[in-house]
This record gives C-alpha cells, sequence and structure tokens, in this order.
C-alpha cells in the first residue's frame, strides 16, 4: 500500500493525527506554520495561545511550577506507543466460527493492544459499553508484550507465527523493581485507546482487586477525567470463611465504572427483581389492569427525616374523623388529597388508633413498570457461581481458574445496556468468554438485540492443565469453545424464563478473526546507509506486494478494517460486466479483488454509485494511462456533488 492520492494507507487510525484534527475544529487559530533549517514549512501547536484559549494567562514562572497528576518511569512511552499506528490485520477463520456469514459478534484472537489499534477506524465511538478483568497484579505471573514499539512481532513470535529472533513475552512477579509501573505501562495505552471506541453515552466497566485499584483509580482519573467516574461497585465475592488468611478474611473485589461523558448517559434504573415482586406486591384493586400489584407502605415520616411544620396536618376520613400523624407525613396535603380521591390510601387500624398506608404500584399511571437502582455492593454472586458456570459448560470440568460468574456481568450489562436497542459490548481481556456468554443470555431472557467483540491473547495452556487434558492449546480456545457450547445449550433448553418466540432474531453466532501481519507489503523509507543493491531488492519485494498464500477473504478483511468498515458489515458477492466484486453493507462499499480491470467495469461502478470503491493496483497492469482516465472518470463523477454522494477511488 501506498500514499498517494489513491492508494490505500495499510495502518491503523493515526490517533495523534485525530487529536489534531479535533483540537483544529476547537481552536483553529493555535496552529502556527514555521520553517525549520532546510526551509521545509512544518505546522505546530502555539501552546501559549491555546492556554490563552482555556482562560489560562500565566508568566514563565508558572509554566515551570508542579502540578497535581500521576506519573511512572515508561509513561512517556506509552504515549509514543499510542500514537504509532499498526500495520497488522485480522484474518477471519470460518471453521472455528459460527454462523460466519450472518453474525454480528466477533472473537478476536491476538494482543489486544495490537486489536485495538485495529478497531480504531471501524468502531471509534462506537461501542456502547466495555468491560474488562485485566490481570490483577497479585505478585503471579501475567503476559505482555515486552517490547512495546514491537509488540506485533512480539505477539507474532508468541503464537508461533514468526521465527523467534530474541524478543519474548515477559512476566510481571512481585520481586521485580518495576513491579508497578511494568502493570501500569501495560494498562495505560490499552485504556486510552480504550477510550475512544465509546461511544458518547459509553461506559466502562473494569474489574481489580487492592492491589493496583488505587493506581487504577487515578490513571482512569486521567485517562476519562475524573468528573466520568460513576461508581466502585464492591463486589462480595464469596460467603466463607478463609482458614489459609493471615490477617482478615478478604472477601471483595471492586468493578470501577467511568462514563465516556457522565452527562451523557441516562439514569440507571434496573427492571426490578421478580423475586420481591411475589414476596412484596401481594395486593390488587381495580387499577390492577393498568397499575398491576401494590404493596403497603406507611405514610408516616421516619425519626431520620428533618422536621417539617406544612406536614404535620389532619387527613380526613369518610366518617368524618381526622388522623394526625405523630411526628409528620411524607407526602404534602395536596398530594394526599389527592389519592385520597383516586382510593390509593388504605386506613389500617391498630391496637394504638388509625394510621395510614399508601399504595405502592408495581406500574405507573402509564403502565410502566418501575424499576430500581443498582446497589455499589453486590452481594448474592460468589465466585464460585462462575466455577460452575463452566462446570456446567466443560461436562463438570474447570478449564480455567477463577472466571467471573455469568450473573455478575450480566448484572453490569443491564446497568451499561439498559433500554438500547443495539448496544455493542466489548471485552479486551476475555479470557473464557464469560461476557459473550453473558451477552447471549441476556438477550434471550430480555429479547435484547446486544453484539460483541471479544479479544483474547491466545495464551497456551500447559499440557498438564485440567484445560490441557481437555485438548485445549489456548485460552482463546477455551472461549470460543464456551462460546459454541452455550450457543447449542440455548438453541436446545426448555428454560421457562427465556423468551423462544424471540429466539429466531436473536444472534446466537460468532464471526472469528486473528491477528496476523499485513497481507501487503509496505514500502519501507530507506535509510541513508542503504546500499543500491539493498534498494534494489526492496524495490523488487514491493513490486508484487501482496501475499501469495492470502486469499481473497483475507484480503478483503484487510481493506475492510484499513477502511474503517466493522467486519461485522453484510458481505455479498456480485457480479458486475463480467467480473466478480464484494458489496459490502449494501452496496456501500464495492471492493474488485481480481487481477484484470477495464473500463466497462469502471462505468458499471459509477453507475451502481457506492460509497467506496476499492481495487488492486496491479489490476491494471501498469497500464498508466487506464489508471489516469479512471482517477479523471472518477473525479469527473464527484465534481459538483455533496460529499455524502462521492465515490472514494483507491486502489492497493
Amino acid at each position: 500500500m501506498s500514499n498517494s492520492d489513491t492508494q490505500m494507507n495499510g495502518q491503523s487510525l493515526d490517533i495523534a493525527e485525530q487529536r489534531r484534527k479535533e483540537l483544529e475544529q476547537l481552536f483553529p487559530g493555535i496552529f502556527t506554520e514555521t520553517r525549520n533549517d532546510n526551509g521545509e514549512l512544518k505546522v505546530t501547536v502555539d501552546l501559549e495561545r491555546l492556554k490563552a484559549e482555556l482562560g489560562e494567562f500565566t508568566d514563565i514562572y508558572d509554566s515551570r511550577r508542579e502540578r497535581y497528576g500521576m506519573d511512572w518511569p515508561g509513561k512517556r512511552d506509552c504515549l509514543r506507543l499510542i500514537q504509532q499506528p499498526s500495520t497488522a490485520t485480522l484474518k477471519p477463520c470460518r471453521d472455528e466460527s459460527v454462523d460466519f456469514d450472518t453474525t454480528e459478534n466477533l472473537f478476536i484472537e491476538g494482543d489486544n493492544l495490537e486489536v485495538l489499534k485495529l478497531l480504531q477506524k471501524s468502531y471509534y465511538g462506537k461501542v456502547k459499553m466495555i468491560y474488562i478483568d485485566p490481570p490483577y497484579n497479585t505478585g503471579k505471573e501475567f503476559i505482555y508484550p515486552d517490547n512495546f514499539s514491537e509488540s506485533l512481532d512480539t505477539y507474532l513470535q508468541y503464537a508461533g507465527l514468526k521465527d523467534s529472533e530474541g524478543r519474548t513475552f515477559s512476566t510481571n512477579t512481585a520481586n521485580e523493581g518495576r513491579f508497578h509501573t511494568k502493570w501500569l505501562n501495560m494498562m495505560y495505552p490499552r485504556l486510552y485507546l480504550a477510550r475512544n471506541l465509546l461511544r458518547e453515552d459509553g461506559v466502562i466497566f473494569i474489574s481489580i482487586d487492592d492491589n493496583e485499584v488505587e493506581n487504577l483509580r487515578r490513571m482512569c482519573d486521567e485517562i476519562f477525567g475524573e468528573e466520568n467516574f460513576v461508581e466502585s461497585f464492591v463486589w462480595k465475592k464469596s460467603y466463607g470463611g478463609g482458614p489459609k488468611e493471615k490477617y482478615a478474611v478478604t472477601q471483595h473485589e471492586y468493578c470501577l465504572l467511568y462514563a465516556r461523558s457522565l452527562d451523557q448517559i441516562a439514569e440507571f434504573n434496573l427492571p426490578y427483581d421478580q423475586e420481591k415482586i411475589k414476596r412484596y406486591y401481594k395486593y390488587q384493586d381495580g387499577n390492577y389492569e393498568i397499575r398491576g400489584p401494590f404493596r403497603l407502605k406507611p405514610l408516616e415520616a421516619t425519626k431520620s427525616m428533618d422536621p417539617r411544620p406544612n406536614l404535620v396536618y389532619g387527613i380526613p376520613l369518610p366518617d368524618g374523623d381526622e388522623v394526625f400523624p405523630k411526628r409528620q407525613w411524607l407526602w404534602s396535603k395536596e398530594r394526599v388529597l389527592a389519592a385520597l380521591e383516586k382510593n390509593e390510601l388504605q386506613i389500617i387500624e391498630g391496637k394504638n388508633g388509625k394510621t395510614i398506608n399508601y399504595k405502592q404500584y408495581l406500574r405507573d399511571e402509564s403502565g410502566v413498570e418501575r424499576g430500581e437502582k443498582p446497589f455499589s455492593v453486590v452481594d448474592g454472586i460468589y465466585t464460585q457461581h462462575g466455577t460452575d458456570d463452566l462446570r456446567n459448560i466443560f461436562d463438570d470440568k474447570v478449564v480455567l481458574q477463577f472466571p467471573k460468574p455469568v450473573q455478575l456481568i450480566s448484572k453490569f450489562i443491564e446497568i451499561g445496556c439498559l433500554d438500547d436497542e443495539h448496544p455493542i459490548v466489548m471485552d479486551f481481556f476475555a479470557g473464557s468468554g464469560v461476557t459473550g456468554e453473558a451477552c447471549y443470555r441476556v438477550n434471550a431472557s430480555r429479547s435484547q438485540d446486544i453484539k460483541f467483540v471479544l479479544v483474547q491473547l491466545p495464551e497456551p495452556c500447559e499440557p498438564d492443565t485440567e484445560a490441557g487434558r481437555f485438548g485445549f492449546k489456548t485460552v482463546g480456545d477455551i472461549g470460543k469453545a464456551r462460546l459454541q457450547r452455550t450457543t447449542d445449550k440455548l438453541r436446545n433448553s426448555t428454560d421457562m424464563e427465556l423468551d423462544f418466540d424471540q429466539f429466531d432474531d436473536i444472534d446466537l453466532g460468532f464471526k472469528v478473526l486473528k491477528l496476523d501481519q499485513s497481507n501487503f507489503k509496505l514500502w519501507q523509507a530507506p535509510v541513508k546507509d542503504i546500499s543500491d543493491e539493498e534498494l534494489l531488492q526492496q524495490m523488487e519485494l514491493n513490486v508484487d506486494h501482496i501475499d501469495p498464500n492470502a486469499s481473497q477473504e483475507d484480503l478483503l478483511y484487510e481493506l475492510l478494517i484499513k477502511a474503517g468498515v466493522m467486519p461485522t458489515e453484510k458481505i455479498e458477492k456480485i457480479e458486475l460486466s463480467g467480473h466478480q466484486l464484494f458489496s459490502v453493507a449494501e452496496g456501500s462499499l464495492l471492493v474488485h479483488l481480481e487481477d484484470d480491470i477495464d473500463q466497462t467495469l469502471i462505468d458499471a461502478v459509477l453507475a451502481k454509485a457506492p460509497g467506496q470503491f476499492i481495487c488492486l493496483d496491479k489490476a491494471f497492469h501498469g497500464n498508466d494511462q487506464l489508471k489516469t482516465n479512471a482517477v479523471k472518470t472518477f473525479e469527473a463523477f464527484n465534481q459538483g456533488k455533496e460529499k455524502i454522494d462521492q465515490i472514494d477511488f483507491k486502489t492497493v
């Protein structure tokens, strides 16, 4: 791939360039043009002008003052790493997928840092909720790319896709001097890139324990903004004691919740617990058809309420008597009189006289069922439940230690995706795939249409472990098998709580993609000391720059990702003027991957008027005249049209 006007750039989204564009939209005046010693024009940011735009007018001494913030060794390298685009690809794996051609769920195998970079274009600002359960940094080993600047190469070696050249995946243990900083260096770029993927009303849940919760909180304050912190859920993960504990018995973990933008998210209002309905809403009256059953609650205020004289008054009864509160009522007199008119109060005769209760209906006057706020302490869901979930899936075997319970993740999904029609949920530390199973089960029980994107490193399973004995080679294999078995169980289930009438509309598939090196050889700018022979060799390598082992489908998916198209879009093969093309997203993108092209096909593409047309550069066979004519033809078509109606023509 090249960088000419018509040729596609083979890299992921340039984060630094994206940030510059966003700044330019907000503060166009802060960009200045300067020339270096060689006379080359360079655009720079006037930081003092930016401060002035923000109302900060400081002198030279102020600019050198220390400021509050979080810093650690390697943070600057993290920022450089974030801005380094990826040249990798995601290769489709039909034989490991379920409903490959129709599903909108993804399971991606690969280093999540590289994958997050590749998803920047296609998923930027589209994810409703992210849940991750990253390594807790407990002093045991966790794996991550040791050489940040060459993370793709490191990953390829780790996954057995490339010969080793001395780079390895490293581990982190408590006896290392950079114990916390290694964890921060691993987490920071991933969270930074994850924020880009969230919708404006998106949220992220991050499970963690005491070892790094403070560092995680401060890091998230910096990345997401302290003002966008929502809640720190405390998960009571066990119900028993721990004889091995030296001090207190640790029974909890945390799950931090941050919003992309707090003022964009709606109030959380979960569906009312069915057990509570059965237990408390026992009564019916003439309003039952619309408002459902009701429970009785005292109208008398509790001692904890501040005294309010206007809430002390007599409530008239049908027999002419009045009932006064011992302290004060909860409601104003006007509201009480209105409730009397609607028969929404009930008088109770007791030993100490008459008291008044009000009817709390299950539904409001429009028939909408009441909800309830989630509690910050999550109780009643335990680690053992997560173990049982795996046993139920894998023939009573626990193939991965300490998985999160499906019910716990389902609760978070209900909070993060409540009342959203088509949300996307992402988990880039997917492990055994519990988030995918939770999405399936929430969809089946509530008839939602939640799609998921799971990312998991193919971390090897040792042969002498339960997973190895079960036949799994990697943790990624466990995740895929779990999803496959879950879909089979759901399709064959007789669980009365599931909405089987809607099963035909529920997406129970997943598409497997695997991180790999690009199918296209990228032109490398020659270094100063390169010899003529080496330069010639590089030029020869790039004459035919497409991997001969790559299938058309491999090429197609790389082009989709690099063009910013979601790899879950509907793809059809069509014939046009004797050529086979791929039609993506109902024809908004046409891709031609055959080795020949002609003017007849170009004219036919123009008649289809897609938003984008991509073809192979080699299809022109060096016919510069044909390629020039093609470029001019598309330019003429686009002339005078609105941007939305133009065709973007690219070659690779």
